[in-house]
């Protein structure tokens, strides 16, 4: 009787299944927060998409909040990606700046419904997990590491903390604003989207060691 009341395992092709329309579920929505924005995503339109019954996306997805938890993380582990790649063959601390910034404005490019929800807040009421909140902030980390890496190589007093902001605020503000008004451009286009090497111009003339 004992046996009876046990858990069934989860035969390998089930879990593949249920990986699978998870991975639909989470793409759909990604389409829907691509077409209308990142608030507009909604059970009752992932459901149609789907062709599936609403109630039937509780089977794996405890709530939209816990769609967006999920989309939030996949978009921190996205852009890690972005980074990595981008800065492994990075030789100065200009061209380490240079990568990251133009890594931070693609992944916006080709991920807009991501980024809005990663480095934006665009969704009312949505609050990232605490496990989702850890990987952002590893993320944060790495940008930290990535700054100090240059320090002694440029000429500044402020603080690595508030290095670290700086660039990330002129990133974010240069990238903001192209998916704002142009972001059907690519890289290096357009108004924002062109600013990179002004900006690197900048930094260059106030941190280059005299």
């Amino acid at each position: 009787m004992e046996n009876q009341n046990k858990p069934q395992p989860v035969s390998p092709r089930r879990q593949r299944n249920r990986e699978h329309t998870i991975q639909t579920i989470l793409d759909t929505a990604r389409e829907i927060m691509r077409e209308h924005g990142a608030a507009a995503l909604s059970m009752h339109e992932l459901a149609r998409r789907l062709d599936m019954r609403a109630p039937s996306l509780y089977n794996y997805f405890s709530s939209l909040m816990d769609i967006y938890d999920a989309l939030f993380r996949q978009g921190f582990s996205l852009w890690d990606g972005y980074v990595k790649e981008s800065i492994k063959d990075a030789r100065t601390w200009q061209e380490l700046l240079q990568a990251l910034m133009e890594a931070y404005m693609s992944f916006a490019i080709q991920n807009p419904e991501l980024y809005q929800l990663c480095f934006e807040r665009p969704v009312p009421g949505f609050v990232p997990s605490e496990e989702s909140l850890q990987l952002s902030a590893v993320n944060l980390e790495e940008m930290v590491v990535l700054t100090a890496r240059i320090k002694n190589d440029i000429h500044t007093d402020l603080p690595l903390k508030q290095m670290t902001d700086l660039l990330i605020a002129i990133t974010h503000g240069m990238t903001a604003l192209h998916i704002a008004n142009e972001p059907q451009l690519p890289l290096g286009q357009g108004r924002f989207g062109g600013l990179i090497p002004a900006a690197l111009s900048i930094l260059e003339t106030a941190w280059s060691k005299k």
